[in-house]
């Protein structure tokens, strides 16, 4: 008297633990997961508008051609 039914013991609650499957409530879950009020919020709409920085483009493209060269120093 032993290991034999300590063995046994704990393969029963393996298996029980392994097929357990509860019933989901998917309508609670889909509550939780929705929040306060019937549709999810915005989180960016807050968030300003980024300007438009296409007119600098063809004034400042010579700078952006020259930062290839900067990246290609070694450093250190």
């Amino acid at each position: 008297m032993g290991r034999g039914r300590q063995k046994a013991k704990a393969t029963k609650q393996a298996r029980d633990i392994k097929y357990y499957s509860p019933n989901t409530d998917y309508s609670a879950l889909q509550r939780e997961l929705t929040g306060p009020g019937s549709r999810a919020t915005n989180h960016f709409a807050d968030d300003p508008v980024e300007p438009d920085y296409s007119a600098y483009v063809d004034k400042y493209a010579d700078d952006l051609e020259d930062d290839d060269e900067v990246d290609s120093r070694r450093i250190g």
